[in-house]
């Protein structure tokens, strides 16, 4: 599908006298106006209100993002300006739960394929699926366990040209330990959807295990990949992932002693995170916290966490670093666990 409306919907922008699109009308979703330039560290500027429950968030080579809704089933397209379009629908798309439209990741070389990947729940499974904007979905990797909670969620492409999905143990923490299913585990897979070459695991597309519900996933700009971690009652983790390692679920909750598995680099009390989505931008590991309203922004090298916006936008899904060096976080206030206002659900724009 052709990109080319961006021409018209910016027009369109910046024409309207109300100053919000007649794409943004259409979806009953309000646009901020457009940006200034001028944001300053810790201010924080509404980019889009009245979304319905927003999940995935990836951004296009030209600045503009794509974005899930969970129970919608719809892909959106933001332009950096804040206006809003629908570009897909998925059909198969079975939302119950904590399940439905989950994460989206825009490959490497778009500018070429044209490729974007989804990953969601059906009636049967949880799937990862390629597509071109508006075109049929060719599903990639299929069979990943599916519940009602824990369903993973997150993609994201590492340096190595690979992609990265996170999975949840289905709230079964056998799955977890067991390398012989999906459930609970970060996957690593080719563009196409094998098991990526060098896998710890010989012909697996499993990359780590251990996991109880993993819902961020963000590499640094060495390289090195980092997730966020659901528990059950006592610790959230951050972790830093390598190939073949043992997080722990169910056996260790949080930090653990010996070397059977591998100790996050932080970890918080449930009340206080509840972490979903992540983002790596000047050396700081930023966390969207759903329970705990706020977004941690955690410095690797052992110093205090940071808690940004405390309380201010209520549960926040989703943050990703975009290209002109702000960061976009979605809030999750109507997904049944919120108390949404009549602007919810948002997406926020920050200077880090």
């Amino acid at each position: 599908m052709s990109l080319r409306w961006w021409t018209v919907v910016a027009a369109v922008a910046v024409s309207a006298s109300i100053g919000v699109s007649a794409a943004a009308v259409w979806l009953g979703v309000g646009v901020a106006g457009p940006p200034k330039n001028d944001l300053r560290p810790g201010e924080v500027r509404t980019l889009v209100t009245g979304l319905q429950i927003p999940w995935g968030l990836a951004f296009l080579p030209d600045g503009s993002a794509l974005v899930t809704e969970r129970n919608t089933a719809r892909v959106l397209a933001v332009s950096k300006r804040g206006a809003v379009k629908e570009v897909q629908r998925f059909a198969d798309v079975h939302a119950t739960g904590e399940g439905g439209l989950l994460g989206i990741a825009v490959s490497p070389s778009y500018r070429t394929d044209q490729w974007v990947y989804a990953y969601y729940s059906t009636a049967v499974d949880n799937r990862i699926v390629r597509f071109h904007l508006g075109g049929t979905p060719v599903p990639v990797l299929t069979g990943i366990p599916h519940a009602d909670q824990h369903n993973g969620g997150r993609l994201a492409f590492g340096p190595d040209g690979m992609l990265y999905a996170s999975t949840g143990d289905t709230a079964n923490g056998e799955n977890a330990q067991n390398r012989h299913t999906l459930a609970g585990k970060i996957l690593r897979i080719t563009p196409d959807g094998k098991p990526g070459p060098g896998n710890p695991f010989g012909n697996s597309a499993v990359f780590s295990l251990g996991h109880r519900n993993v819902e961020g996933l963000a590499f640094d700009p060495h390289g090195t990949l980092y997730a966020s971690e659901l528990g059950l009652e006592r610790f959230d983790e951050l972790n830093r992932i390598e190939a073949g390692k043992n997080y722990g679920w169910p056996v260790v909750e949080g930090k653990g002693s010996g070397t059977r598995f591998a100790n996050p680099i932080d970890v918080w009390a449930p009340e206080y995170a509840s972490p979903s989505g992540i983002a790596v931008a000047g050396g700081h590991v930023y966390v969207a916290c759903l329970r705990g309203k706020r977004l941690w922004k955690v410095r690797l090298n052992g110093q205090q966490p940071q808690a940004l916006l405390a309380g201010s936008y209520g549960r926040l899904r989703t943050v990703a670093s975009a290209p002109d060096g702000t960061l976009w976080v979605m809030t999750s206030n109507r997904d049944g666990s919120g108390a949404p206002i009549s602007t919810d659900d948002r997406i926020l724009q920050l200077l880090p």
